[in-house]
């Protein structure tokens, strides 16, 4: 996975490459899954839920580049991978499933300065910009018509534009689907 997956890919930080090796993947999935957990794309999880692939995560953790002084919400994609990922790496780490998430806050409003969505979301609800510290980041995938990239934000007076950075295949999060509306 290190060399044929990441690191071929651009994923070359000694912090996120060392986080991948500590933590293995087939403890993420089900034991009939364990075979494939290294594979190059999203490991199916049951009930509509997914292990991203390697490059994905290794990805994510390099954009978002977090330190020892950040505190950490990690939107789950069902797996749990990502959250043991990055805890080592942080001051704090609370991982909540993705309809908890767009849920109102019940934590400090600003209480993380970094957010990572193991997913991709159509729409950034406002409850979960709220979480977010101002001058904070956030990582997550954006879904598109049928196109997922990777993309990063700040949250700056209180508002986030994300930038997506590059097309990935990211599996989806249902619970973050835009509003549909009429249209021509």
């Amino acid at each position: 996975m290190i060399d044929s997956q990441l690191r071929v890919s651009g994923v070359t930080d000694p912090v996120v490459l060392g986080a991948m090796l500590r933590v293995p993947r087939e403890d993420f999935v089900p034991a009939a899954a364990r075979d494939v957990a290294y594979i190059d794309r999203a490991v199916p999880l049951g009930d509509g839920r997914f292990l991203a692939a390697p490059l994905v995560h290794g990805r994510m953790l390099a954009e978002a580049a977090p330190t020892l002084s950040d505190h950490v919400l990690v939107v789950s994609g069902g797996s749990g991978y990502l959250a043991a990922l990055v805890t080592p790496l942080v001051a704090s780490c609370v991982s909540v499933d993705a309809a908890a998430a767009i849920a109102p806050a019940r934590d400090a409003a600003g209480a993380y300065t970094l957010i990572l969505v193991d997913g991709a979301i159509e729409a950034l609800p406002a409850s979960l910009v709220a979480r977010l510290a101002e001058g904070g980041r956030i990582v997550t995938g954006v879904a598109e018509r049928g196109v997922t990239r990777l993309a990063v934000g700040r949250r700056i007076a209180g508002t986030v534009a994300l930038l997506p950075l590059t097309d990935l295949g990211i599996p989806v999060l249902p619970e973050f689907a835009a509003r549909r509306g009429w249209s021509f």
